[in-house]
């Protein structure tokens, strides 16, 4: 009887022991791939699409040239989205056409343009979705 009790006591705690260290390992496992999930600067250059120079009238007498860096979330998006260059210039220009040079002064007003345009671009797309929309460079005048 001492000896039944001793094993069942024994089994109880390697078992306990077991699902411990699998416990622990499972959990280093999922913390390890939480950190991996933000992307390398070129894994974000491999998934965006530069835009060319755009230059248009804005609302006012004054025009813009600038130039857009567009960042995806996979490669594909960007493999899409670059087929849909003649898609990216006509809501880029008919944004701008809306505009007027004081919609760009300060940061909030470039933002805003950015997020305008990924939210005219993001239900265009079929394979991934827009991340970001960089203003790489613009003039006015």
């Amino acid at each position: 009887m001492k000896n039944k009790a001793l094993t069942i006591a024994l089994i109880t705690v390697v078992s306990l022991t077991l699902v411990g260290i699998v416990v622990l390992i499972l959990s280093l496992q999922f913390k390890g791939n939480v950190g991996d999930t933000e992307p390398t600067i070129d894994e974000i250059l491999e998934a965006s699409v530069d835009v060319p120079e755009i230059m248009t009238n804005l609302s006012g007498r004054q025009y813009i040239k600038l130039s857009l860096k567009i960042q995806t979330d996979d490669k594909k998006a960007a493999e899409e989205l670059a087929k849909r260059d003649f898609q990216i210039n006509n809501i880029v220009i008919q944004e701008l056409s809306e505009m007027t040079a004081e919609d760009f002064e300060g940061k909030a007003g470039k933002q805003a343009f950015e997020e305008s345009i990924k939210a005219q671009l993001n239900p265009l797309m079929q394979e991934g979705e827009i991340e970001k929309v960089y203003i790489v460079s613009y003039i006015i005048q």
